[in-house]
């Protein structure tokens, strides 16, 4: 029942297909120029990829925090490592650059020498007051000298945050107001004028400028990903167009596969649009993943036409028979590829979701331009010409299938032994994988951003911010001594700790204010005794200025601090053990019912995002193998082939999960999606290679053997041709700058490779071996989906001819 329903659905969309064509084409061409209007939607992502739920507890942390003292990732910072500098011409062309700044109006606040500032005692007035280092400017060699030794012997509160005494590196910072950071203003202020700014400064000074901080890494990176967007599209296109040509040796049958790619690009972007997603490092995967996916269809459709033209000849039925023969089978195939990609939106993480659900839909969409478009154009175009159909008497890929059938005849016990001893040893490999939070790690090691980032961990210990907020739980419990003194023990752990920078609070200013009391004496920069500390803040509460140093890090009420220190790139496990050493000195440090103190920021935020994904990973990765495990059920309706079928597809993904630990590369954003793409995609041969089989057996009278080589001879032709498509269309994610995204097109074409042999190899040894237990009438006689149709009488009768 269910096959003539099968095989008369498609013979209706086969007859509907081909006498609407022009109004098919029309409606195409409409959707086509719907989706290309919904491109003035596609926004470019201006913050970090956010990899965590909202309602996740690290996410409503760093909420807090922002609601409190606003976005923390505001500062860019410029730095120069050169004695030159310490001359009168450039030390003063570096001041005026920053003071260029500040008439930008996405621009806060800018720090650089010439804003230093002396905290000085009145006695007269019992207040501090703000004096600069540099009045106007500098004017001779013996005044550079004079602030040498001032700022790097006399006043340690400035140590560490503009300059570094022991290599004399200089630095500027910039704080962008916080309302324009994650906006479209943040990039052009970044690339229309920071950059030809400093590039003009470089210029005329013959000096070398590093540049860093998140707005500007983020600025530059995001750039990258979307200038990489059309490199993917264009060596996709040239790629997997090349390769068909070959198979195919025909310019008619390419231009229609191009054609046919391109539309599901614009739909891909155009889903973007409609949805309003950002285009991010994951999101502008899919447009290339879109012409990789697409060809392997076009592929299977115009091989079956060309198969039926030479067989019969007649055009109209060849036509017919590639809907009804090949639709089932590519919307079978297509599903499956899909519901790889579909398992992420049921993961929490609104970046997988949105990636889950981008491709899914244009998978769904490619396959719809596949089975609409190839049949009518075609049916529009000539008679295929001999030199067309040439491809399907190629010999060499013949003498490949002959190998094959071999291998599986007289060395499925080596084939087995093989198999066995890999898996072992990919075992081992995988408790060798290890798990990367950085959030620097896949940005590009030859981008000059990415080498300024290096110079800045050096020199200053990091660049990416690391926030500690503490809640006193009263009004101006902050400024309370015994709250200082605990904030100092923190810092000191903080300070102690290599991959921290050293921390920049209110502590420090308080005692830069007991160095100050004592007319500017460096050795009284410290915490001020009970004694000491009623006269100090009697003066500081005299001083407006001092105020103004203290906004940043105490909140309006008095009741909120924080603590600012920058981290290095370090991976997720050496961060977990910082962690866990801050985490147990604020334990013992913060009364739990005085205090309430969070660890938070960007990086940490981000490394706890990717942990999240980890575990996220088995159960993503799970649902996919479920997910399409119930679709071999309904097809086949044994328990048996379901799990025949799922081994070759399992093997390959730990072959690569073991090469992943042994090559080193780490679990991240970028390479969890692996799993559940090659997944989803190398059960399509599975599933073309099963359905033949089944059709064989009966075909043959249910002889085992004879069907598994009939079924081998048939689909390793096609599994072949589009392994191959896949495996280097994969590989043009190789040419990416970002190394997650190189280690997701490498491992996936890897995979791929690895299951069309499992495939080939061990799917049809398992049914050779298991004969007795699978194959038997009960088992395959009457599937629930028909998605090969049975041979016409006709055609049969041709094929014995």
């Amino acid at each position: 029942m269910s096959k003539l329903f099968t095989k008369s659905f498609w013979e209706v969309v086969a007859r509907l297909i081909l006498r609407n064509r022009i109004g098919i084409l029309i409606g195409i061409i409409l959707m086509t120029l719907f989706f290309a209007y919904q491109w003035k939607n596609m926004r470019f992502t201006y913050t970090e990829a956010n990899l965590l739920p909202d309602d996740n507890e690290v996410n409503i942390t760093y909420n807090e925090f922002l609601k409190i003292f606003g976005e923390e990732g505001n500062l860019i910072v410029l730095g120069v490592k050169d004695s030159t500098l310490f001359t009168v011409e450039k030390l003063n062309a570096w001041n005026k650059l920053a003071e260029d700044f500040k008439n930008y109006p996405e621009v806060e606040t800018v720090l650089s020498i010439k804003d230093l500032q002396k905290l000085v005692k009145n006695t007269e007035k019992e207040q501090f007051e703000l004096e600069p280092f540099i009045k106007d400017s500098i004017h001779s060699k013996i005044e550079i000298d004079t602030l040498e030794k001032e700022l790097f012997e006399q006043y340690p509160f400035y140590d560490n945050f503009l300059f570094n005494k022991k290599t004399k590196t200089i630095r500027t910072a910039i704080y962008l107001k916080k309302d324009i950071v994650n906006t479209p203003r943040r990039k052009t202020f970044v690339l229309e004028d920071l950059e030809p700014k400093i590039a003009q400064f470089e210029e005329a000074q013959q000096m070398d400028v590093r540049v860093s901080g998140m707005p500007y890494i983020r600025t530059l990176n995001a750039q990258i990903i979307v200038d990489e967007i059309g490199w993917f599209i264009g060596a996709a296109l040239f790629v997997t167009s090349f390769i068909f040509f070959l198979f195919f040796r025909s310019f008619r049958a390419t231009f229609i596969s191009l054609v046919v790619v391109c539309f599901g690009v614009m739909w891909t972007f155009g889903i973007l649009g409609l949805f309003n997603y950002e285009i991010t490092v994951l999101t502008a995967l899919i447009p290339p993943l879109i012409i990789v996916i697409g060809i392997p269809n076009c592929i299977f459709l115009i091989n079956k036409y060309q198969h039926e033209v030479k067989s019969h000849g007649n055009k109209a039925k060849s036509l017919q028979r590639v809907i009804t023969k090949i639709g089932n089978a590519t919307l079978m195939t297509n599903l499956t590829t899909a519901s790889g990609f579909a398992t992420f939106m049921l993961t929490q993480s609104t970046l997988l979701k949105e990636f889950g659900i981008v491709a899914s839909l244009s998978i769904v969409g490619i396959f719809m331009l596949c089975i609409l478009i190839i049949p009518i154009i075609y049916s529009f175009l000539p008679f295929p010409k001999d030199r067309h159909l040439e491809h399907l008497n190629r010999r060499w890929v013949g003498g490949f299938v002959n190998w094959i059938e071999r291998m599986v005849k007289e060395h499925k016990i080596a084939i087995y032994i093989t198999s066995v001893t890999v898996l072992v040893v990919s075992i081992i490999g995988i408790f060798q994988i290890r798990i990367s939070g950085s959030l620097i790690e896949d940005m590009p090691k030859k981008a000059e951003f990415f080498q300024d980032i290096r110079f800045f961990e050096q020199e200053f210990s990091g660049i990416m911010p690391l926030e500690f907020m503490i809640d006193t739980k009263r009004k101006k419990g902050v400024m309370k001594l015994s709250t200082l003194k605990r904030m100092q023990e923190l810092e000191e752990v903080i300070e102690e700790t290599h991959e921290l920078s050293r921390p920049i609070s209110v502590v420090s200013l308080v005692k830069y204010s007991k160095q100050a009391y004592y007319n500017g004496n460096p050795k009284y920069y410290q915490l001020p005794t009970s004694q000491e500390n009623s006269f100090i803040l009697s003066y500081a509460k005299n001083s407006s200025s001092e105020a103004n140093l203290l906004q940043n890090f105490v909140d309006s009420t008095g009741q909120y601090a924080r603590i600012t220190t920058f981290m290095k790139d370090i991976g997720t496990d050496k961060m977990e053990r910082i962690e866990e050493n801050i985490q147990n000195k604020i334990n013992k440090v913060f009364p739990a019912e005085n205090y309430n103190v969070i660890m938070t920021g960007k990086a940490l935020v981000f490394q706890k995002g990717t942990t999240y994904l980890v575990k996220n990973l088995a159960i993503s990765l799970s649902l996919a193998i479920l997910l399409i495990a119930l679709f071999m059920a309904y097809m086949f309706r044994s328990l048996r082939m379901i799990l025949v079928s799922l081994i070759p597809n399992i093997l390959p993904l730990v072959i690569t999960a073991g090469l992943m630990g042994y090559l080193g590369v780490p679990i991240k954003p970028s390479t969890i999606l692996v799993f559940s793409i090659a997944f989803g995609i190398s059960v399509d041969d599975t599933i073309h290679f099963l359905a033949k089989y089944r059709q064989e057996l009966q075909a043959n009278n249910w002889k085992i053997r004879k069907s598994v080589y009939a079924a081998l001879k048939e689909t390793g032709v096609s599994m072949f041709y589009t392994s191959i498509v896949l495996f280097f269309g994969f590989s043009v994610f190789i040419i990416s700058s970002f190394g997650g995204t190189v280690a997701l097109g490498a491992l996936v074409s890897a995979t791929l490779l690895f299951a069309m042999l499992s495939n080939l190899l061990l799917l049809p040894s398992l049914l050779l071996s298991l004969e007795r237990n699978i194959a038997n009438k009960e088992v395959l006689k009457e599937p629930s989906i028909n998605i090969i149709p049975e041979e016409d009488e006709d055609e049969e009768e041709n094929s014995k001819s």
